[in-house]
């Protein structure tokens, strides 16, 4: 009997959900203008790929139908609706990949390898030895994106991304499924970033390279940007080697209406109302958008100038409504004399990087490749 309530009571959640689901998408229909595939063809089809604009417009239908005008979020329909792979230890295309999971904190981190020849033979994982004791193999750990609230590291999107990155840049990849707002407000993912962070240091199967460190970079776009930031600036306070910040279109605002924002709103796929959203559910309650996980060189901001702060590459799409906060932090970053690559790429949307069908996508894996191992 009790194994008969259970599934009844999954049957019932599931068809709670499909009903939600379908008044959602019914309210959506009402608000999409009669001219909008008019629109499209105007304003799209010449910079986005249509795949591409399929892809990130079905995310945004799906977010909107889960934030709550009262700042709540729908997360069962929310996890309901992504979609998840599993890992896999039977090597594809080169890669494998395992979740770890922090008993003490429940924390998943899935990590992606290449494969080497023993490993591939005997199907087994090794790990007692360094990656190499005399290449230097980089470890990315990569924080997804999502607005703080939405993906996971195991969504699909981001396997399949994170999986590209091991073969291109022929680094280990550790994939961090922070908490998320509005459950988890600041500095919930911060702090899951900075445990993954000391995870990954101590682990002796990280390693490479004649010195036997583990060769650190931090990866992340859109919110996971702005947590590759905070993480690399509590490192640098407390002295925790990393390398490099990778940060594709990175997530940051603050109070002031910047030019960008008034001329791309609701352009591009998102709108300040939406980013409004996600600041309210992630920040303390009460603050306002100059806070600094918000606004890292605001009034309140903190600075870098006496800390070892490690290089950075910031990518800037140029259809991105927040692309002047993004080049106001780079331009924060070199006042503080700290080194910072841009890739400001003119033509290119939010999530251009998700399938490799455009000129942007190789670019920016090249640029990647180049900056986490620039001797190669």
């Amino acid at each position: 009997m009790a194994g008969s309530n259970e599934v009844n009571q999954n049957e019932s959640k599931t068809l709670t959900l499909i009903k939600d689901l379908k008044e959602q998408i019914f309210n959506l229909i009402l608000l999409v203008p009669p001219n909008f595939g008019s629109f499209w063809l105007e304003n799209f089809w010449r910079v986005v790929p249509l795949n591409t604009w399929v892809l990130i417009y079905n995310f945004k239908l799906a977010y909107n139908l889960l934030r709550r005008p009262d700042g709540t979020f729908n997360r069962d329909l929310a996890e309901f609706l992504d979609r998840k792979v599993p890992a896999n230890l039977n090597s594809v295309d080169g890669v494998f990949s395992f979740d770890h999971i922090n008993k003490a904190s429940g924390l998943l981190n899935r990590i992606y390898k290449f494969s080497s020849e023993k490993e591939a033979q005997s199907g087994t994982l090794d790990f007692e030895n360094p990656l190499s004791s005399t290449e230097i193999v980089p470890v990315i750990i990569f924080f997804h994106g999502g607005s703080f609230t939405h993906s996971s590291a195991n969504s699909a999107i981001y396997d399949t991304f994170c999986r590209r990155l091991v073969n291109i840049c022929k680094a280990v990849v550790v994939s961090v499924n922070y908490r998320r707002s509005p459950e988890h407000r600041f500095p919930c993912a911060y702090d899951d970033g900075w445990a993954a962070l000391k995870w990954v240091e101590s682990r002796i199967w990280l390693q490479s390279g004649k010195n036997s460190r583990v060769h650190v970079y931090l990866a992340g776009d859109s919110s996971g940007g702005n947590i590759a930031h905070n993480v690399a600036v509590r490192a640098s306070e407390e002295g925790v080697p990393v390398l490099g910040n990778i940060l594709l279109h990175p997530m940051f605002g603050g109070e002031e209406r910047t030019e960008s924002e008034k001329k791309l709103d609701g352009k591009y796929f998102v709108t300040i109302q939406d980013r409004d959203w996600y600041w309210r559910a992630f920040l303390p309650e009460n603050e306002n958008r100059d806070h600094p996980a918000c606004n890292p060189f605001g009034p309140r901001g903190k600075t870098l100038e006496k800390l070892k702060f490690p290089k950075s590459l910031v990518v800037v799409a140029g259809l991105d409504l927040m692309q002047d906060w993004q080049l106001a932090y780079v331009e924060g970053v070199q006042k503080a004399g700290k080194e910072v690559n841009l890739l400001f790429l003119k033509q290119a949307t939010i999530g251009f990087y998700f399938l490799p069908n455009n000129d942007h996508f190789y670019c920016l894996m090249e640029q990647i490749k180049d900056f986490v191992r620039p001797n190669c």
